[in-house]
């Protein structure tokens, strides 16, 4: 048949070594402002989860499983946001956009393996204000620190051979024509429309994930909330409900950003793609979501708020910036 020999040349699959990224290249004039940005981004991004990881170690009223997740929440997106950004940064101040092959598997692997880490540390993070709520009593039992240290464990090491395969599949497609890859960093649709062949199983594979690391922890989550929300309803002070409910909205504010914004990217349907949705709503979920977590963790929790003071005035007095402190026991 005249269309089998159509087909491009093997030798251009095999010999495929790297990809471009063109990222925001379409706004030529905005690359310094975009580099601005984001490097501030950046920046609050470590500072601030850097921060909290350090008040919750240092902090004795902090030692608890709730700031234990947390900990660990604010240093996967330490990492989870070092996957992609600084290669944004290299991009938006150099004009060479060129990423390995193997570079591209790797990038990929990680942002996947840290997404995945996140969706099951919320998931965990929401079981651990289930127990503390719904059965008080029972909470320093269930919740020890053995069972804390095997829950985090689980978290960060279960996706591992998944994603191992995953990325494989993915980068054993054939790739022709064009390498230029119209995003800011190798998320799996933007690679794929580069494929040759039939990309239907690999597609299929992204929508049976999605439903099992995305769509089955958000339903727990969901599931817990409803029993903790009917629960706090239920409690006969004021006083009580509205610390319950404290304790909880934070979480529920970074469950909402995180998994709706997953959610639409990995399960809307391939037709609705568009290049600007894509590169939009990977900005939010890989830096925008990271940058206001430190914020609405810190801000609406008091006893974060008090520990940060705490430790502030600690480190002011002991740089003898504040040395009258000290004798007035501030």
């Amino acid at each position: 048949m005249e269309f089998i020999g159509q087909n491009p040349p093997q030798v251009n699959h095999t010999a495929l070594e790297e990809f471009i990224l063109l990222g925001f290249s379409d706004v030529p004039n905005l690359q310094g402002f975009l580099f601005g940005v984001f490097l501030i981004m950046y920046v609050i991004i470590l500072m601030g989860n850097s921060l909290i990881i350090i008040i919750t170690k240092v902090d004795p009223s902090l030692h608890s499983p709730m700031y234990f997740f947390l900990r660990n929440f604010s240093f996967l997106e330490i990492c989870y946001v070092s996957v992609t950004v600084p290669k944004l940064l290299t991009d938006l101040c150099g004009q060479n956009r060129k990423i390995s092959f193997l570079a591209c598997a790797t990038q990929m692997y990680f942002f996947l393996i840290l997404g995945l880490t996140e969706c099951f540390i919320l998931t965990v993070m929401a079981y651990d204000r289930y127990v503390a709520i719904c059965n008080p009593l029972l909470y320093p039992l269930i919740m020890n620190s053995r069972v804390c240290m095997q829950l985090a464990a689980g978290c960060w090491t279960s996706g591992i051979p998944v994603h191992i395969g995953f990325t494989y599949l993915i980068f054993s497609l054939p790739f022709c024509g064009s390498n230029q890859l119209n995003h800011f960093f190798c998320d799996v649709p933007p690679v794929l429309t580069l494929a040759c062949g039939d990309t239907f199983m690999i597609e299929m594979l992204i929508y049976v994930i999605a439903i099992v690391v995305v769509t089955i922890p958000f339903m727990l989550i969901f599931g817990s909330y409803v029993k903790i929300i009917t629960t706090i309803l239920k409690l006969p002070s004021a006083t009580r409900r509205a610390k319950a409910f404290s304790t909880c909205s934070s979480h529920l504010m970074v469950v909402a950003l995180f998994f709706g914004s997953g959610i639409i990217t990995y399960l809307r349907p391939k037709s609705s793609h568009s290049t600007g949705t894509d590169k939009f709503l990977s900005l939010f979920y890989t830096v925008v979501t990271p940058i206001f977590n430190p914020m609405i963790y810190c801000l609406r929790n008091k006893d974060v708020i008090l520990a940060l003071r705490k430790f502030l005035l600690n480190k002011l007095i002991s740089n003898n910036i504040f040395p009258m402190a000290k004798d007035s026991h501030l």
